[in-house]
């Protein structure tokens, strides 16, 4: 019996990956790695899967040095600045997207954090959308604190989203503003306030496959069942606007073994979908069960009817997990 077949018998009986075991899967074949993930994802989720869209409540100047991204303050690019948005045109967003069936909405906000005047800000729309759109609410605000976690779920909010990025390792390349240590610390508190939380990582940033198999870990360690899985899109004017796109094989792989190590997890493509020749369908058949739609914060994503036509063509059914 594989490597590949070993471990997938031994996880459907409750065996939890290890590191050695997930870096054995980095020169299996890749048909029968994906074919075993996609078996595993069957078994512990069924044709579910959770689509959610954002929206960029807050664009540009952002204080961090993160170098993957446009918003920062720290780089020359040709973001579109704005501060946060109006909850009118907020909750008309969030109706959009929940009358095209999208189950879960998001206000994504560029910063550090959120003042004090902000997080009210942001706190009124959560209401307006609890109390007027029947969507489940994330957020996405930087690096908040307990208190402000709190106010998040009073105001409707049931998940909170917070990448890794990366492995802690390579985190020090990628951003020297915050630590790993600090997005950790924000993962936490936000699971004290009672919040489930979303954490992946940005796939392509001159990183090894070891350190994305030490971020899913870590991810595993934390309780986290939504991982978004983000492919870098170089962006004009960051430090990192020459690195090559990974090849569509390779984020196949990447996806497998994330649902090797995470096998109950809503396994999510995020950003960068739309750099893929097939716009992820071959992803969806590899262990992928949940995507962002619609567009991303910065670039041009997927559309909704598009990715719901996807979904009915692989036998999905759109459901929260």
């Amino acid at each position: 019996m594989s490597v590949v077949q070993q471990l997938k018998s031994a996880i459907l009986t409750d065996y939890r990956v290890t590191k050695p075991d997930a870096l054995q899967l980095c020169s299996e074949p890749l048909d029968e790695l994906c074919s075993a993930a996609n078996e595993l994802r069957e078994h512990f989720c069924g044709n579910s899967f959770d689509i959610c869209t954002i929206i960029n409540g807050k664009s540009g100047r952002c204080s961090e040095n993160c170098k993957y991204c446009a918003q920062s303050g720290h780089y020359c690019t040709e973001v579109e600045e704005y501060p946060l948005l109006a909850s009118d045109t907020i909750l008309k967003e969030a109706n959009y997207n929940h009358t095209r069936g999208i189950l879960r909405f998001s206000i994504v906000t560029s910063g550090r954090n959120l003042s004090d005047t902000e997080m009210d800000e942001v706190c009124e729309s959560y209401r307006a959308i609890q109390e007027n759109c029947d969507i489940s609410i994330c957020a996405s605000h930087g690096l908040l604190s307990f208190e402000q976690f709190q106010q998040l779920k009073a105001a409707g909010v049931s998940r909170y989203h917070n990448n890794l990025e990366t492995s802690r390792r390579n985190f020090p390349n990628i951003c020297t503003t915050h630590t790993y240590d600090d997005k950790i610390q924000a993962i936490k508190n936000a699971q004290a306030a009672g919040l489930a939380v979303c954490s992946g990582g940005i796939m392509g940033l001159g990183e090894t496959m070891e350190d994305r198999i030490d971020m899913a870990l870590d991810i595993r360690d934390l309780g986290i069942k939504s991982i978004p899985v983000n492919v870098l899109n170089p962006i004009k004017g960051t430090p990192f606007e020459n690195l090559p796109k990974l090849a569509d094989d390779e984020v196949r792989r990447i996806i497998a073994i994330f649902r090797f190590i995470l096998p109950d997890g809503a396994v999510r493509l995020a950003g960068g979908r739309g750099l893929l020749a097939d716009k992820g369908k071959a992803a969806f058949q590899s262990g992928a069960n949940a995507a962002i739609s619609g567009d991303m914060l910065t670039t041009s994503g997927i559309s909704i009817s598009d990715d719901m036509a996807m979904l009915k063509d692989l036998q999905f059914e759109a459901r929260l997990l």
